[in-house]
């Protein structure tokens, strides 16, 4: 009965395991059936990728989480993708440090006994 109960719980795991494997390869391939020509709001769209192959696409990423695609030659995808790099160059140059200004140096001597 031990022997079972283990051989059950080993097919389980083992089971576990290569559906993980599974769920996570589809959703790195996924890719465009057909784009949308529905304007979105900037406001709700976190990222997006460009996807390459042979339907290619700009894939919006909302919020929420879903994932939209939408033709990279149409105006409205050129002018969210340019918002959205703004947006992302002035959080870039927000969280750099600028130079203050020439510093003084210290007149610190440090003394070495050995």
């Amino acid at each position: 009965m031990r022997l079972l109960t283990l051989a059950l719980l080993g097919i389980c795991c083992l089971t576990a395991y290569i559906v993980e494997g599974v769920g996570s390869e589809v959703s790195d391939k996924s890719t465009c059936v057909s784009l949308t020509t529905q304007r979105l709001p900037v406001n709700r769209i976190k990222t997006y990728t460009i996807k390459e192959g042979s339907l290619k696409a700009v894939i919006f990423i909302t919020k929420r989480g879903l994932k939209v695609c939408a033709d990279p030659q149409a105006r409205w995808v050129k002018d969210v993708v340019k918002s959205m790099d703004r947006k992302s160059n002035t959080r870039n140059n927000m969280i750099q440090t600028k130079p203050t200004g020439t510093q003084q140096s210290t007149n610190t001597a440090v003394t070495l006994t050995g």
